[in-house]
Parts: C-alpha cells; sequence; structure tokens
C-alpha cells in the first residue's frame, strides 16, 4: 500500500452516508495501552488512525434503503454500520474497530487528540462544524511496522480533506449563553454534568414528550444547526437511548 488516498476514502464512505471527522498519526511503541490512542501491536510500529461518523440526514437515507433496516433483526444501524466499514477498510487495506463492539475503545478521547471537539452538556462532543450532531461509527487504522512511516501525514491529509480539524477547538468553551442547559425540561443537564438516571425518569414519567422526536438540549444548539436529526432519525435513537421501552 503507497498511502492513504483521503480523497478516494472519503467518497468511497459518501457513498454510504458516513464521513471523516478527524484522524491522527501515531507510534504503538510509545501509545500503547495509553488512553486516548490506539492499543496497536504491542511490536511496534506507527500508523494512522481516521474517525469515521455521521451527520445530518446522509447516513440515514442511506441506511433506511438498506436491507438492515427492513429484516426486523435486533442492532439494524451497528450491521449496517458493519458490513459497510468492513467492505471499505479491505478496500483499502485497513482495519476497522467499532464503537458498538467489545473490547470497547475510547472514541471520544480518540476524538479529542484528533482535534476539532469539545465537551457539551449534553454528554456527547461538539463538533466545530457539525456542532452536537456529529456521531461516531468507526475508526479505520493503518498500521505499518517496524521503521516505517505512514506515507501520509496528518498535514498531508487535513490538505485532502477540511473535515480533519487538527488542532482546531470545538465549539463549547466558547459559549457563555448555553441555550442547550436551559432547554432541557428533565433539568437533566447540570454544572456537574449530564444526570442519565433523571433524564431517562423523565422521558418514561411523560411518554409523550417532544424530546422523544428529539433532544430539545440539542436541537437548541446553535452550532451545526443545518445537520441536525430528521423527526424520524431522532426517534430512532431516542428508542435505543431508552432500550425500547418509551416512545415506540
Amino acid at each position: 500500500m503507497a498511502g492513504i488516498d483521503m480523497e478516494d476514502l472519503r467518497k468511497a464512505l459518501s457513498r454510504d452516508g458516513f464521513l471523516i471527522l478527524g484522524g491522527f498519526a501515531f507510534d504503538a511503541s510509545k501509545t500503547s495501552g495509553v488512553a486516548g490512542l490506539p492499543a496497536c501491536d504491542p511490536t511496534g510500529g506507527s500508523g494512522f488512525l481516521i474517525l469515521v461518523g455521521n451527520a445530518g440526514g446522509a447516513m440515514w437515507e442511506a441506511f433506511t434503503a438498506a436491507p438492515e433496516a427492513r429484516d426486523g433483526a435486533r442492532d439494524p444501524l451497528d450491521r449496517y454500520t458493519r458490513r459497510c466499514i468492513t467492505a471499505i477498510a479491505a478496500h483499502f487495506e485497513m482495519g476497522a474497530v467499532f464503537p458498538f463492539e467489545r473490547p470497547f475503545q475510547p472514541f471520544q478521547q480518540w476524538a479529542m487528540r484528533a482535534g476539532g471537539f469539545s465537551p457539551s452538556p449534553v454528554g456527547v462532543l461538539a463538533h466545530s462544524r457539525f456542532g452536537p450532531w456529529a456521531g461516531f461509527r468507526a475508526a479505520l487504522v493503518w498500521e505499518t511496522s517496524g521503521a516505517r512511516h505512514p506515507p501520509e501525514k496528518p498535514a498531508t491529509a487535513q490538505r485532502a480533506d477540511p473535515t480533519l480539524e487538527g488542532e482546531r477547538a470545538g465549539p463549547c468553551p466558547a459559549c457563555v449563553e448555553k441555550p442547550c442547559m436551559a432547554a432541557c425540561p428533565a433539568k437533566a443537564l447540570t454544572p456537574q454534568g449530564y444526570d442519565v438516571p433523571r433524564c431517562l425518569s423523565y422521558l418514561e414519567a411523560n411518554p409523550d414528550a417532544a424530546c422523544l422526536s428529539g433532544c430539545l438540549a440539542r436541537i437548541a444548539c446553535p452550532h451545526g444547526a443545518a445537520y441536525r436529526q430528521g423527526r424520524e432519525q431522532a426517534r430512532f435513537h431516542m428508542r435505543a437511548f431508552t432500550g425500547g421501552h418509551v416512545g415506540t
């Protein structure tokens, strides 16, 4: 493999509704076992990790047209993601890991390492372009061995794809008003963090809550408004969040 053609990779991912959310080079001999970096071959080596995700409705449109969305089996979106990303990884001779498979990997830490993200009061990371609507679906990992290095350095990859943000900061630290916190009817967003049990209790007690068609706190975020989820997409994810017990 001569190198990572970022433009070809971006096009292959976009056909299935995915996009590149960031990436970084690593030295496995120095980072193996370190939180926030890939746990690679302990014998050494180096490589490049690329975060793959979605924002807006492109992935939802591709997924709902796929057989996994209609076969009635469990975890349709995870299965769709695994099928598509595994095929793309094989084509580009890369490895693939997924946030829904054990052992669970530190995707949020990887995103902070890649840049362009910041922690948000809503519990998800917010992206400088996509706001709180960027979802992590996979990571593609290209590893080299010995003294070889990835022929595509991070700076080259950033020039090839503007969604690799490098050191650019996420939007939340500069947000003073924090409209997301006031918009939550459950009062689950506090200065101490996102109170998930309080959120779930509110939804269970209010099965007709507007939140079940999309988290009102996320919708209130002024960043990435063009990438908000549509009603059916939002309800799909809220059903998953509540374990399918609320809002079905």
